[in-house]
């Protein structure tokens, strides 16, 4: 949006933090403003030249330095600085933030300019509006708080529910004691100071019968309790965290409390033996506190992680569950797709020698590229598929996978392109996914499924290759050839003794193909080495030792 598309209340606003700049550094700020477009921030510092700040760059705004009397007509002119460093102007969504020097003296300012813009949670709105908690990540200024503040906005006004905003910098709903009218008919709730967020988080709930709560900047452990407490209450978190993406908070001790947490389990030998880990692994320790992470890549595009408990027991067990991509185009339009380049990326092969001419020689060298090969697979596959009208033959399966990845059989039905509904009882299911340890301890849900007679799958491995074999079997249809399957379990396999250690075993295969595998072995720098005699003798990956 251009300045002029936020109407006269804007212009009115941006009014407001001109005239609390120095004449002279106003007028050049307005210029700069009216010939580039949308005004991210004004930068002062003493003995430096005044700043303004734009998406697409700096401009310098007077050549003569700022001086201290330009500093003292600034902070005269806006709200008090809290223990935060941080001011306001009322009634604005504009916020000053000062350096000050070992005395305590203000030697800079940086004031961001606010806006209220109105749209931005169209692209999530579907699911805030569903009750769900949100979870927001997001580079600083790319739009964390403007869509919270919409949030809380959407959830108030077209909802009609109780929402409560807890309101540490006045960013949300702007200084003074009448919050901005960019946050509808919610409440805000202001904090003394940022180290008591954590205890006015418990009073809202505590004290004014909330359905939601909206917090900026979960950053504390002290905080995430409260988050946590907060959402066993039954109300509805929407909420800001320090971090860019999930990974982030996975590795911060003081804020994966709100992902579940995260714990070293020990395992039995037998229940070690039957996942094919070692017997020390990472687990969850409790529900997440959020049931969505939506991380802002841009101020258009986000990447919707749903639910995040799945999402996270992926990530421990060294597999990748795909986000979500949304996109808004061109003419508004919210698009969304499932993103697999993160997957792809994360099985890159490791370059050999020195950079691209080492990775050329040695392919050059082994005579067989096999990521060549598999990509190839793949695009023929996907252009006989398209040139069908994506349509698979048979009508829609309910399928119930027992010990089997769910994660891995959705992927395999979007890459199938196959009508199937995935199930969670056995007694809705037309047929059942299991592996063989499963089937042949005769577990309940396979019991029940014999006795009714519902046809049972069962795979050697829990793997997308196995899956999507089965799959191609049950409908009739072509899937991938064998040698591409066989890669594609050589894949994973690479990827779980990488991730837990220890020795993973592949199906048996002829010499031919497992001569390939060792191939896309040694390119991740690995060892393997075949057991077994014919027609059984299979490869088993050995991973490190310190994994």
């Amino acid at each position: 949006m251009t300045r002029g598309e936020y109407g006269s209340a804007w212009e009115e606003e941006l009014a407001l933090l001109f005239d609390a700049l120095p004449p002279s550094i106003a007028a050049a700020a307005q210029h700069a403003a009216a010939h580039r477009g949308d005004l991210l921030e004004v930068v002062l510092d003493l003995g430096r030249e005044p700043e303004a700040r734009f998406a697409d760059g700096e401009v310098i705004l007077d050549k003569v330095p700022v001086a201290r009397d330009d500093l003292e007509y600034v902070t005269e002119r806006v709200g008090d600085f809290g223990d935060d460093n941080r001011a306001g102007i009322e009634r604005t969504l504009h916020r000053i933030s000062a350096i000050r020097n070992r005395a305590g003296t203000i030697v800079g300012l940086t004031c961001r300019v606010g806006r209220a813009v109105t749209g931005t949670v169209d692209i999530i709105k579907d699911i805030v509006v569903q009750g769900r908690s949100i979870l927001l990540l997001g580079a600083p200024g790319i739009g964390k708080t403007t869509m919270l503040r919409e949030c809380a906005r959407v959830l108030a006004d077209e909802q009609g529910k109780r929402v409560v905003i807890v309101d540490t910098s006045n960013e949300i709903g702007g200084d003074g004691d009448i919050p901005h009218s960019g946050i509808g008919r919610a409440r805000r709730m202001q904090v003394q100071t940022p180290t008591k967020q954590h205890a006015v988080m418990i009073e809202a709930v505590e004290n004014h019968m909330p359905q939601v709560i909206v917090i900026d900047e979960i950053g504390t452990e002290l905080e995430a309790a409260a988050a946590r407490t907060i959402a066993e209450r039954g109300v509805q978190l929407v909420g800001t965290a320090h971090g860019l993406t999930l990974d982030n908070l996975l590795v911060n001790p003081t804020l994966n409390d709100l992902l579940g947490g995260i714990q070293t389990v020990t395992l039995s030998d037998e229940e070690a033996r039957r996942r094919g880990t070692q017997k020390s692994v990472l687990e969850r320790k409790a529900p997440p506190t959020f049931d969505v992470l939506v991380e802002i890549q841009e101020r258009d595009r986000v990447a919707v992680h749903m639910p995040v408990d799945e999402t996270v027991d992926e990530a421990l067990r060294g597999r990748y569950k795909p986000p979500q991509i949304r996109m808004r185009g061109e003419s508004g339009q919210i698009i969304s797709r499932i993103d697999t380049t993160a997957r792809a990326a994360a099985f890159e092969p490791a370059p050999f020698g020195n950079g691209r001419r080492g990775r050329e020689r040695e392919r050059r060298r082994r005579g067989f590229d096999v990521d060549e090969y598999i990509a190839n697979q793949q695009r023929l596959r996907r252009d006989t598929l398209e040139a069908q009208g994506g349509v698979r033959p048979g009508q829609p399966l309910a399928i119930f996978p027992y010990g089997v990845s769910r994660s891995y059989l959705e992927q395999s039905v979007r890459e199938l392109k196959l009508p199937v509904r995935i199930q969670h009882h056995v007694e809705d299911s037309d047929m059942v996914i299991t592996l063989k340890s499963y089937y042949r301890r005769k577990d309940s849900p396979v019991r029940a499924a014999e006795s009714s007679g519902i046809p049972i799958q069962v795979l050697r491995s829990n793997s997308v290759a196995q899956i999507k074999g089965a799959l191609s079997r049950v409908y009739g249809v072509e899937g991938s050839d064998p040698t591409e399957v066989a890669l594609q379990e050589a894949r994973e396999g690479i990827a779980r003794a990488r991730q837990l250690g220890g020795e993973v075993e592949l199906a048996p295969q002829n010499s031919y193909v497992r001569r390939l595998q060792h191939q896309l072995v040694e390119q991740h720098e690995m060892s393997a080495l075949s057991r077994g005699e014919e027609p059984n003798r299979h490869l088993v990956i050995l991973g490190s030792p310190t994994a």
